[in-house]
Parts: structure tokens; C-alpha cells; sequence
């Protein structure tokens, strides 16, 4: 914007000026003004306390920003939806239906820990709705200072609208039929308190036949500035949903893909088979007080809770088929030919609760010519889980080629009383000092003190596991800024994850192992290439020790142990922003070596393990036309190499290109601003395997979703 030096005083002088004039004003033509205005964004300052709440550029990790206005333009509504954004992520049994989960860098995310919100933990068994959410940000790697206990995958943490004066309304609709509504109401009531709304109403019409649902969603949130010190943040959310759960593809006697799935059969259907019910509400409170310019104080509440109504035709194994006879030592796959079997499994009133509560000092001071960034803080986390002995029972047989199985009648019997099966406390202690030295060189030194007591119970009540134990996690880097836009950085973290649950089918059912400690060494380059764009590159190495099904000669053919290690060593690139006036660039592939060592099991080791391909790409185009900028081109391209499906490496999934695209137009009426926008996802209708991951033991198929279109139209009221 050009504004003449003229222009800006005769506007001074017209509101000083009395209103009678004693003389004429005299004016000098000078040189003009040039005012660069920036739209501020989010991107380049995640809300992760991980590395003391620097901006993204002083943020010696990989972390990733998916704006609002990219969940927008690709009208994403699940988690599953959300990894197609970066190539880091990945499905890891994401049923349609059901709660869905996902890896990072190749390690699945643990459910009671790898998610986030506003940085407090949330309960991963749930659908969590993105109608609220300003963006969502993700860690890749160990996080140990700040989420403690966890996988060395990584994080996702979700940040919330926060007040604005915002009155929008959304109506959507999809090549299926779905219809979809959701309203965001923002303002200030007073100067120094503002509220925001969020509510949403879905009616879910999957592409998988037999699987429509409904979504309900309703959240607030507050902001009151209590004192120009003094700030409070609240957040509360409530969603219910309801969904049949779609089983999943298993290979053909444990060696074979499945050809020609379907992506639009569910398998194991049973007109009994009622639909998944997931009830789920989150609040939490943030309170902020600056003592000074350089010290301040955070205090955090938080509660997530989740209640799954479970029932599912389950299509698993061929243990009760003759042509699986064979089978029954090496693991529960479809048979050879395709069969497989239906169980009635129900298991209602599943509730797992989350609470957590911290407090952080933060605080900036000299030392001479060095100056500190120091945070000091404690945290507290309680983890339950209560659930009803469930129905599992087996009602018939079916096979992959059925356009619809033989009808069954359900179990009679009926799940017994709920009782506690998990009890989790973690206490901890934690500091980080960013020290800086001069304006070329950073250290960060951090530690975190961790306390884990957890007890697990089986359906009597009965104590079967207590585990007790503390750990100090610590963490190191060192960055180099030689000039302002370039940040180059190398890490060292440690984290700590729970033991692994042994499958039902080995030689010690249900039997959970040790804690696993994780290492990871990190060094990349950060590029800022502009206010509005950046680069960036990161070359990783994760350690962990390898809990898995050995086989071996006891009767049931398998007995889960720990030995050896799995190792993750990659590199990600990444390429985000506004690279010029008219074209956004979201781009990152990852290139990831996932490997077993040591295991005990030659056939095992030294090569990819399973869900995790060789390499992956996620690109993502906004382009705004010249000559009509109301109209934006968008478009987007997927890749995954070929990702093993087995143990052993033998048996692999194709690799596969999706192409996505889109378009944005923003048009007025009267006073209103109407943003009509259309997304098509997997344009060329292209069959694919999404997901060979594990969950429970147990290794699953997923196939991609098939050619998807969305239309919504956002009107500003």
C-alpha cells in the first residue's frame, strides 16, 4: 500500500486545525510512503512446549503446521484424512467407523499419550472433530522433555479458535450423498472477555456399503484477559458419533495380497451389527501470569474423556475353516481361498479418562555474555480405563468374494459388569535452558524426571501387572544461525514408552513386556526464504528396543519377547508457504531406512518392516489465478513405495500415486462473502493399499478410499 507523506499531514493538521483558519495551510509535494502490510500467521509458532516455545525457526525438530485454511480447501474430517498432508505420517489401523490412529516416521503413536490438546494430553479412542481447531501441529520424533512417557514417533497436538469477531456458516455436501452442516460464532462481549462457539452436524454416507453414520459436535471457548498480566484460556468440547466399524483385509494364508479388493464391501456385514457409538468431551484451562517483561508463570488443566460403544460383525482369521487347518500355528490370516470368520463382538460402556495438570516458570537472564531462556516445571497424569467383560464369540464363515455374507444369528450371550483394567499415574519434573551465545550459536540443555506407577487388571479385578519405575530423560542441541533465515541444528533425545501387549494367539496371551528407552540424533537446516515461506531438511536415527511375536517351537508357535532393536533412519524435506503472490506450496517427502536387528530371527532382520514405505510424498498446490483471484486452482499428489506387509519382508503392497484436486471461488452477496469450494480426492479413481499396519497383535489391510467429491459453501453472515 503507497500512501504520500501530503496525504498524512493534511490529515494531521485537519485534526488539529481549529475550526476557523488564521492562515492558509502551505503544502510541499514529497516522496512517497511505502507500507508493507503481513497477515499473521501460526505457522512459525507451534504451541509444543517441547523446546520452550521458541518459534519453529529456533525449534531444533521436524514440526509441521497444517493451517486452517488448508483443512478448509481439502475439507478434511478424520485423523486419516489429516496424514495425507505430510509425508511423515501414515495410516496405522484407521478403519473407517472406528478411532483411528496413525505413525510417524514409521512408529505408531500410543494412544494415551501421542495426542494433544492446546499441549495438554487427550484421549487417542476417539473421533476427534476439526470444526474448532485453528491448526494442527506435528512433532516428528522423541519428545520426551514435554510429553514424557510416549512412542518415539511423535506428537500431534491440535490448537483451538481462540475469540474473534467471526460469524460463518458452512453447508457441504459429497459425491455420496452426505449432507453436512457447521456454524463458528466468535466476539468480544467486553474488551477483555471474548467467547467462540463451534457446532457441527454430519450425516455420514460412506463410500464402504452398510457404513453411513451421524456426527454431533458442539464446543466453546473463552478467552478473559483478567489483567494486562493476567490471562485465562478455556476450552470444552462435546461429540458424539455413530458408525458401523469396517473390518479389514488380512492376507490369504499369511503369504498373499488380496486381489481386486473392493473398497466399497464390508466385510463380515450382519444386519445385527449395530453401529460403533463414540461419545467424547474435553475441557481444559490455561492461566497466564507475567510477573515482568522477562519472567512468567503457566498453569494448565486439563480432562479427556472417552466412551466407546463397541460392536462389530469382526471379519478376522479362519481358525473354524478346514482349509486353515494348517494355519492355526502360524498366526489368524483369511484362508488361502478367501474365507474367513465372522465374530459377534461387543463390548459396550468403554471409558478411558485422561487428566493432567502442570505448571511452568519461564523466565529470560544474563550470565555474563550469556544469556538463558530458562523453563522450570512439574506435571501430573492419571490414566484410566474401565471396561465390561466383552462378547467375542465366533457365528460363521464367510469369504472376500461374497458380495454379501450368509446371514448368522448373533451371540446370545451379553457382556458382564464393568470393572477397572487400568490404572496409570506419572509424575514428573522438568527444566530446559536455552543459552545463548552471542547472535550465531544456541545450546539447549533439558531434562525431564519421570515417575510411572501403572497397574493393569484382567475382567475379576484381579492385579496382573504393576509396574513402578523412574527415569530421567534427557535432552541436548546445539544451533548454528549464521544469518537470520537459516537456522542449521543437530539433537539428542532419549524418551521412554510402554511395554507391548503379547497377542491372545501366542504362548504368553496377554502378557505385557518392560518399558522400551528410546534414543534419536537429529541435525538438519531450517530456511526461511522469505516472511511467508520455508524450507526445510532433517536427517534422523531413532533406537528402540523390538518387542514381537518370536516364532519358536512352543505349542502355540509363538511367544513375544523382547530382543534386538528396531532402528529408523530417514531424511525429511520439507517446503511450506506462500512461495509467490499467487501460488501456496505445501510439499515434504520422507526417505526412511526401518529396520530389525538383532531379534533372534535372521528372517527378521535387515529389512523394511511392515507399514513403513521407503518413501513417501505429500504435495499440495493453491494457486490463485491473475486475472480472476477470486478463483484458485488446487491440487495435490500422493506417492507411497511399495510397503511390506509381513514380518519377514517377503510380501509387499504395490506402490501407488494419488492425485487430488480442487477448486476455491470466493464471490460476495450484498454484504456477505460466500467461499464455494470443491475438493476431489483420488481424481482418477485409483485402487490402492492405504495401510498394512498392526493393531493388538494382529496385521491388517486397508484399501484406499475410491474417487471422493466434496462441496461446501462457507457464507460470513
Amino acid at each position: 500500500m503507497t500512501l504520500p507523506r501530503t496525504s498524512l499531514l493534511l490529515a494531521l493538521l485537519a485534526a488539529l486545525a481549529p475550526a476557523t483558519r488564521a492562515a492558509e495551510v502551505q503544502t510541499t509535494d514529497l516522496a512517497a510512503i511505502h507500507v508493507k502490510a503481513t497477515t499473521h500467521t501460526d505457522r512459525n509458532n507451534a504451541k509444543l512446549a517441547t523446546w520452550g516455545n521458541a518459534p519453529l525457526h529456533d525449534t531444533p525438530a521436524s514440526v509441521t503446521v497444517i493451517p486452517r485454511a488448508l483443512i478448509d480447501d481439502r475439507q478434511i474430517r478424520t485423523l486419516s484424512e489429516l496424514a495425507r498432508t505430510d509425508a511423515a505420517l501414515g495410516d496405522n489401523y484407521a478403519a473407517v467407523g472406528y478411532y483411528q490412529n496413525i505413525s510417524i516416521r514409521g512408529y505408531p503413536l500410543d494412544l494415551a499419550t501421542g495426542y494433544r490438546l492446546n499441549g495438554l494430553t487427550l484421549v487417542g479412542e476417539q473421533k476427534v472433530a476439526l470444526e474448532d481447531k485453528q491448526q494442527v501441529e506435528v512433532l516428528s520424533g522423541l519428545a520426551g522433555l514435554d510429553a514424557g512417557v510416549m512412542e518415539p514417533g511423535g506428537v500431534v497436538n491440535y490448537v483451538s479458535k481462540r475469540p474473534a469477531e467471526v460469524r460463518d456458516v458452512t453447508l457441504g455436501t459429497d459425491s455420496h450423498g452426505a449432507r453436512y452442516g457447521a456454524l463458528d460464532v466468535g466476539t468480544w462481549l467486553t474488551p477483555s472477555f471474548g467467547v467462540r462457539a463451534n457446532l457441527a452436524w454430519e450425516d455420514i454416507h460412506s463410500y464402504v456399503q452398510h457404513a453411513n453414520g451421524r456426527r454431533n459436535f458442539y464446543s466453546l471457548a473463552a478467552d478473559w484477559r483478567i489483567a494486562p498480566n493476567a490471562t485465562l484460556e478455556l476450552d470444552s468440547d462435546y461429540q458424539t458419533s455413530a458408525q458401523r466399524s469396517v473390518s479389514g483385509y488380512q492376507l490369504l494364508g499369511g503369504t498373499v495380497i488380496p486381489q481386486h479388493p473392493d473398497p466399497t464391501r464390508l466385510l463380515g456385514y450382519e444386519p445385527w451389527q449395530l453401529p460403533v457409538g463414540i461419545h467424547s468431551a474435553n475441557t481444559s484451562a490455561r492461566f497466564r501470569y507475567a510477573f515482568n517483561d522477562d519472567w512468567n508463570a503457566n498453569l494448565a488443566a486439563g480432562h479427556s474423556r472417552g466412551v466407546i460403544q463397541d460392536n462389530v460383525a469382526f471379519a478376522y482369521g479362519c481358525f473354524y475353516q478346514d482349509a486353515c487347518a494348517n494355519l492355526l500355528t502360524t498366526g489368524a490370516y483369511f484362508a488361502p481361498d478367501g474365507g474367513y470368520d465372522i465374530y459377534d463382538y461387543r463390548s459396550p460402556d468403554d471409558t478411558r479418562v485422561a487428566d493432567e495438570a502442570r505448571a511452568t516458570l519461564q523466565g529470560h537472564f544474563d550470565t555474563g555474555a550469556v544469556s538463558h531462556d530458562l523453563t522450570l516445571g512439574a506435571s501430573a497424569f492419571r490414566r484410566t480405563i474401565d471396561r465390561r467383560i466383552e462378547v467375542y464369540d465366533y457365528v460363521g464363515s464367510a469369504n472376500i468374494a461374497d458380495n454379501n455374507p450368509p446371514y448368522f444369528a448373533p451371540s446370545p450371550n451379553q457382556p458382564g459388569a464393568s470393572a477397572r483394567r487400568l490404572a496409570s499415574w506419572q509424575h514428573s519434573l522438568f527444566a530446559m535452558d536455552r543459552l545463548h551465545f552471542g547472535t550465531h550459536w544456541q545450546a539447549i540443555l533439558g531434562n525431564r524426571f519421570v515417575r510411572l506407577n501403572e497397574r493393569d487388571y484382567d475382567s475379576s479385578s484381579t492385579l496382573t501387572r504393576n509396574t513402578r519405575m523412574s527415569r530421567t530423560l534427557p535432552q541436548a542441541a546445539v544451533l548454528w544461525q549464521p544469518t537470520t533465515p537459516i537456522t542449521v541444528y543437530a539433537s539428542y533425545v532419549e524418551g521412554l514408552s510402554l511395554g507391548l501387549a503379547a497377542p491372545y494367539w501366542a504362548s504368553n496371551p496377554d502378557a505385557i513386556l518392560g518399558p522400551r528407552l528410546s534414543r534419536q540424533l537429529e541435525t538438519g537446516v531450517k530456511y526461511a526464504l522469505s516472511d511467508a515461506f520455508n524450507l526445510s531438511a532433517a536427517l534422523y536415527h531413532i533406537r528402540q528396543p523390538y518387542q514381537y511375536a518370536q516364532p519358536d517351537d512352543s505349542a502355540a508357535g509363538y511367544t513375544f519377547v523382547e530382543h534386538g532393536e528396531e532402528v529408523h533412519t530417514g531424511i525429511e524435506l520439507g517446503a511450506h508457504g506462500q512461495l509467490t503472490t499467487h501460488l501456496r506450496l505445501d510439499a515434504s517427502a520422507n526417505l526412511i531406512r526401518a529396520e530389525a536387528r538383532n531379534t533372534g530371527t535372521p528372517s527378521y532382520d535387515g529389512h523394511q518392516v511392515a507399514n513403513v514405505p521407503r518413501l513417501r510424498v505429500a504435495t499440495y498446490l493453491d494457486y490463485s489465478l491473475p486475472m480472476l483471484p477470486q478463483l484458485a486452482l488446487l491440487g495435490g499428489w500422493r506417492y507411497a513405495s511399495p510397503n511390506v506387509a509381513t514380518a519377514d519382508g517377503r510380501v509387499r503392497v504395490p506402490a501407488y500415486n494419488v492425485f487430488d484436486a480442487g477448486l476455491r471461488y470466493t464471490a460476495h452477496w450484498g454484504e456477505r462473502t460466500l467461499t464455494w469450494r470443491l475438493a476431489v480426492d483420488n481424481v482418477f479413481d485409483h485402487s490402492y493399499w492405504r495401510d498394512t499396519g498392526s493393531a493388538w497383535g494382529d496385521s491388517y489391510l486397508f484399501p484406499g478410499a475410491p474417487r471422493l467429491a466434496r462441496l461446501s459453501v462457507t457464507i460470513g453472515l
